[in-house]
């Protein structure tokens, strides 16, 4: 297949061409209709974001131009099927588990998953195995599961069905899933990996490799985070004998919009053509960019960057800092703010750069921006040096409520320091990154309220967790 093609997006600027006469929805009458105060913004995009017309295909039943992109991506990925999506990972992760998970069916699930995947889980109504992944001493973050800890949970639970896995992390680091897909398909348990930070990693080296190519079920990737894509607009390929794609389908069309955005899909179009023409030369001198920036944001004081571990392989689109002076990735990242340098996260030790596939900005520039930020570190963070560690817990655990219990029992708001011993009736999750601090149905342990308290205090933001600032946690009445 012609990866020069773009017929998605080449439908839609045929179409705006025709300057074409709209009594069809949506309301904007393809920009004709719209408050002159933003014209000059949006007047372009509105003109090719049109619907289900005649000669435009349908996302959900595709026939012509969307059917050929979703191919050709399909092909770039090496996989059987790619679908658009304009959801987000977030609409591909509840689908593959919708369609991947029974009522009562016993799933592997990474500890540090997004909340769109314990989502799914509570939809489907499985019976969730939460795995614990291995941390990085430098970052203090989960990273991922280990061989070890998933036969350990098979030899208790080998009526699983399905393993979910989340890789790389929000921070790049990235653990080879060859052996550990291996180990699923010999036991005919499906692997679904959110691989939203992943999107590409299609291209090949130097980036880690798609746990497409290392043979796992489905993967969803959200193209919006590191190709050229708009926000919302993802990926999900599949290619397995585990997961029936009718099913999946299905739950696509339920799960997605009625009305899906046409410049979204189109950006995945082009986003997919992107990918594919970029050359060795251009992948060669992206490296030597990102290393230089590497390099002179080690050479600033007060400021340490993450290197690699020999326990994973990091993606060279992240680059992560910490400060050397006691100051917590909160305060770091307030700092950078002020100068106009607006980061992806920062977290109790971290602060995290998503780095572009092409080189946009000046490193001088930037890097000058940072060092002037950091100047105010040291007074700032003054003589403290914050000891921040992940707490070691069991390999695996499961909730202590059922979903369907949870939707039965009644819930009641109890003050942090009465909550130790009571299962959660709401999740709480610092987002960024979305991984749950405590899930729904799970037992509270002190680890987990010392946690929330620490994020609390560090100045983090939760979903969920909505009278946290009174220092109350939603528990359900009954105890077990």
């Amino acid at each position: 297949m012609k990866q020069t093609e773009t017929p998605l997006f080449d439908m839609l600027m045929n179409w705006k061409r025709m300057n074409p006469l709209s009594f069809h929805v949506p309301g904007h009458k393809n920009g004709k209709v719209f408050p002159n105060k933003a014209d000059d913004l949006f007047a372009s995009i509105l003109s090719i974001d049109v619907t289900e017309l005649d000669g435009l295909d349908d996302l959900h039943e595709p026939e012509g131009a969307i059917k050929r992109a979703q191919q050709l991506t399909a092909h770039l990925y090496g996989c059987d099927t790619s679908y658009f999506l304009v959801g987000g990972s977030t609409a591909g992760n509840l689908a593959m588990i919708m369609a991947t998970c029974f009522d009562g069916d016993t799933v592997f699930v990474q500890r540090n998953s997004h909340k769109s995947i314990i989502h799914g889980l509570e939809m489907a109504n499985a019976h969730a195995v939460f795995l614990t992944p291995d941390v990085d001493e430098q970052a203090n973050v989960p990273v991922g599961l280990t061989l070890e800890t998933i036969k350990e949970a098979y030899e208790a639970y080998p009526q699983a069905k399905a393993l979910i896995l989340t890789n790389p992390n929000y921070y790049g680091m990235t653990i080879d899933l060859e052996a550990i897909i291996q180990f699923a398909h010999e036991k005919e348990i499906a692997v679904l990996v959110d691989e939203a930070h992943g999107a590409h990693f299609g291209i090949g080296e130097p980036f880690p490799k798609s746990a497409l190519s290392l043979g796992a079920d489905v993967v969803v990737q959200s193209a919006h985070k590191t190709l050229p894509a708009l926000t919302m607009g993802s990926y999900l390929h599949v290619s397995s004998r585990y997961v029936h794609k009718h099913r999946l389908k299905t739950y696509l069309t339920m799960l997605q919009s009625s009305s899906p955005s046409y410049p979204i899909m189109a950006s995945l179009d082009l986003a997919r053509y992107y990918l594919a023409k970029v050359k060795e030369s251009e992948k060669k001198d992206l490296i030597d960019f990102i290393q230089a920036f590497r390099s002179a944001l080690a050479q600033i004081q007060s400021i340490r960057v993450i290197e690699p571990s020999h326990n994973y392989e990091l993606d060279p689109l992240k680059v992560v800092i910490q400060s050397t002076v006691g100051l917590s990735g909160f305060e770091l990242q307030a700092l950078l703010e002020e100068e106009q340098i607006y980061t992806e996260l920062a977290d109790e030790k971290n602060v995290l750069f998503v780095m572009p596939l092409s080189p946009f900005f000046n490193i001088s520039k930037v890097t000058s921006a940072v060092s002037k930020a950091t100047q105010k570190t040291i007074q700032a963070a003054g003589d403290r040096d914050p000891q921040v560690e992940l707490k070691h817990v069991a390999p695996y655990s499961s909730l202590a409520f059922s979903y369907k219990k949870m939707a039965r029992s009644s819930t009641r708001y109890i003050h942090m320091e009465q909550a130790v011993g009571r299962i959660a009736a709401e999740s709480i999750t610092p987002y960024p990154p979305g991984i749950p601090a405590v899930m729904k149905g799970e037992k509270i342990t002190t680890l987990h309220m010392a946690e929330i308290m620490r994020l609390l205090d560090a100045g983090a933001r939760f979903h969920g967790g909505n009278r946290l600032e009174y220092r109350q946690v939603l528990v359900f009445k009954n105890r077990e």
